[in-house]
């Protein structure tokens, strides 16, 4: 998906469609829109920021201080990530392939970010059991689950909690099923809380843990999930009675990572396991959008055609999306570095920035080193370790950033998405990539690098696909 140009820049399937509003607006978290178009569900989707940097020194240090929380525990989320993959390559799980969707229809859910919810993540509105949810979206999850009442410990939610008690199509998942025994599986647990009581069957219990010790704790359930006036009957999902961690505000999370119990695999006969997003820019206070479904591409608003690399398959990968990437340029300027063989990298919705193994990191930041050179050099910030002082000039030449895959797919960064502005005065302005611990790591794509982009994510055909799109609701 090259662009021609310069080096530099100047900063029918069914579908589900999360529209995603970005900004730091204050306020709370309210239902999002939907409507029905050409067929297609549409559900407003927004993204959440933990506040604005603000102006001013008292906001520009609390400013600081929470873009500070945020990339840590970002880093966090990251060394979890690699624990988790390298535990996964230790289990072994069933290849069984799911069957080949049936003719599905369209329908789309809006997704929004997360920054008011404290959290730079995206997030959108389903509905469980009539109720309404407002849940994280993560590529890398493999459950969705929501808090319930009544809750033992639970986080500060804007939402009312899902009362399951209020829904008279819920019911607990038991021990010996199919669903528990995926839920086992995909997760590595073992020793599920199976004692039963009287002659009923005891439910299937599930404790899942997240970045930096947050968690969620409680029982499968099954109940009818409704995104944007399309209801997916028996949805299994986990009734969180116990979750602690940085949620800011959501309900919980809805899980489309690559196993039996993910939002993709449980509705893979009406969406075709087949599902995309496009992030907005923050600053843009536009929507973006998150469309489940095969047949789609009438919905898109890509300005560059699709281009496909091959999603890497392998029984013990665990819920990650795999590509290899075989190259980086900066301004037009091929990166040359040892840890391209190819390099085998996750995309993911749920981490912020994109980390890169030493090698190849360190390659990247010398050649950003060398074509801002002009501009001095300011402290490091949190885990951004590259960055300058750009205070007061009107107009900086950011080098592009281009990721190249399997197959010379070429997907530029858009030019908001190379540099992390600290301050609002421009006096630390940061490189927005990160460098992982040990060449023996995994690379992560981060959100932060996806934004305006369309990427399709086909599970059935293992591929991934990528096209530029200014986003904006659809």
């Amino acid at each position: 998906m090259a662009r021609g140009g310069g080096a530099c820049v100047v900063m029918a399937a069914a579908a589900l469609l999360l529209l995603l509003l970005a900004g730091g607006h204050s306020g709370g978290v309210h239902c999002l829109r939907s409507r029905a178009e050409s067929g297609a569900t549409v559900l407003e989707l927004r993204h959440h920021s933990s506040n604005g940097f603000g102006s001013g020194p008292g906001l520009k240090r609390r400013g600081a201080e929470d873009a500070g929380g945020l990339l840590a525990s970002d880093a966090a989320r990251v060394s979890w990530l690699q624990r988790r993959i390298d535990s996964y390559g230790k289990l072994r799980t069933r290849s069984s392939d799911t069957a080949a969707a049936a003719e599905s229809k369209l329908a789309q859910v809006p997704v929004t970010s997360g920054a008011r919810l404290r959290t730079l993540n995206y997030v959108a509105t389903v509905g469980i059991g009539g109720r309404e949810a407002t849940v994280v979206v993560d590529t890398a999850s493999e459950l969705t689950w929501v808090q319930c009442a009544p809750c033992d410990a639970c986080h500060d939610q804007q939402d009312p909690l899902f009362d399951p008690a209020a829904s008279p199509s819920y019911a607990a998942v038991p021990c010996n099923s199919s669903s528990c025994d995926a839920l086992q599986e995909a997760t590595g647990m073992s020793g599920q809380a199976c004692g039963g009581a009287d002659d009923r069957p005891a439910a299937c219990s599930y404790a899942l843990s997240y970045r930096d010790g947050s968690y969620s704790r409680g029982v499968l359930a099954h109940d009818k999930l409704s995104l944007a006036g399309e209801d997916v009957e028996g949805f299994v999902f986990g009734c969180g009675t116990s979750n602690q961690g940085p949620f800011g505000g959501t309900a919980g999370l809805m899980g489309l990572g690559r196993s039996q119990l993910s939002l993709v695999s449980q509705t893979m006969d009406r969406f075709g396991g087949v599902f995309s997003y496009c992030l907005p820019l923050k600053e843009s206070g536009s929507s973006g959008s998150l469309v489940l479904g095969d047949d789609s591409s009438s919905v898109y608003r890509n300005s560059t055609p699709i281009v496909y690399t091959s999603m890497l398959s392998d029984p013990a990968q665990g819920p990650f999306y795999f590509l290899n990437m075989t190259g980086i340029t900066v301004g037009g300027q091929e990166v040359e570095s040892s840890g391209f063989s190819p390099a085998k990298a996750i995309i993911d919705s749920g981490t912020i920035i994109t980390s890169l193994v030493p090698s190849v990191y360190n390659a990247v930041r010398a050649e950003f080193l060398s074509q801002l050179a002009e501009y001095p050099q300011a402290p490091a910030f949190s885990i951004l370790d590259t960055c300058f002082n750009l205070t007061g000039l009107s107009e900086v030449q950011v080098p592009s950033l281009k990721l190249v895959f399997d197959g010379n797919v070429e997907v530029e960064v858009d030019s908001k998405g190379v540099l992390y502005f600290v301050s609002t005065d421009s006096s630390q302005v940061c490189l927005a990539l990160a460098s992982l611990k040990s060449e023996y790591d995994t690379s992560i794509i981060g959100n932060y690098q996806q934004k305006n982009l369309r990427v399709v994510f086909d599970t059935l055909g293992s591929r991934i696909g990528f096209a530029q799109e200014t986003c904006d609701y659809i």
